[in-house]
Order: structure tokens, then C-alpha cells, then sequence
């Protein structure tokens, strides 16, 4: 079965760090793209960060870009999105979604195959 698992989620304060991981099992992630999306009450999902196959293209949404950082470690089938300088506004539910694509493309608002369930990202004092 093909499942992503997100997990690093928590409480944290403004200006503060998390960092997200999304495991993979049942399939390997080589030959995907990763994408991370986030969800806040009330609002519609939206795209922040994606990663090629290879990792060599990355791109991020302007509201993220020079405070989070997406990588991934393909022998650990993981990606990873490591947020700094937290900002309320970055509270939601982060997914991290794939989609088999050529292994230097991603584009973040496209649509990917396989999701995670979630995890909770709170930025509050």
C-alpha cells in the first residue's frame, strides 16, 4: 500500500522552528516529486514548497521563500521542510503530496497523486 506519513508538527512561538518530515512507504520515492501544502481553518489549501525527483529543482511560495527550506534524503525515502522565523499566519495543517515526474521538474500548484493525512503546525505565544 502506498501511504506518506508527515510527522514534526507541534506548538511553537513566533520566530521559532520546526522541521516536517514526510515518509514514504510501499513505494519509492525516487522518481517523485514532492510537494508541501498547507491548510488553514476557513481558508483553501495552499501550495508552499516542492522538490524534483533529483532534488535539484526546488521552489517555494512567496509567502514561505527565505524562511523555509524543502531537501530530501531519497536513501531514507524522506523529504523534509524545515521552517524558520514562524509567523502566526503559518498556522495550519501541512500535507506533503507525490506525483511520478521527470527528475528535474516540480511545480507546486499541479496535482499530485498520493497524500499524506496531516500534521498539525501551531505558531502562537
Amino acid at each position: 500500500q502506498l501511504q506518506l506519513v508527515e510527522s514534526g508538527g507541534g506548538l511553537v512561538q513566533p520566530g521559532g522552528s520546526l522541521r516536517l518530515s514526510c515518509a514514504a512507504s510501499g513505494f519509492t520515492l525516487d522518481y517523485y516529486a514532492i510537494g508541501w501544502f498547507r491548510q488553514a481553518p476557513g481558508k483553501e489549501r495552499e501550495g508552499v514548497s516542492c522538490i524534483s525527483s533529483s532534488g535539484g529543482r526546488r521552489s517555494y511560495a512567496d509567502s514561505v521563500k527565505g524562511r523555509f527550506t524543502i531537501s530530501r534524503d531519497n536513501a531514507k525515502n524522506t523529504v523534509y521542510l524545515l521552517m524558520n522565523s514562524l509567523k502566526p499566519e503559518d498556522t495550519a495543517i501541512y500535507y506533503c503530496a507525490a506525483v511520478a515526474r521527470p527528475s528535474f521538474m516540480c511545480v507546486i500548484g499541479e496535482s499530485y497523486d498520493y497524500w499524506g493525512q496531516g500534521t498539525q503546525v501551531t505558531v502562537s505565544s
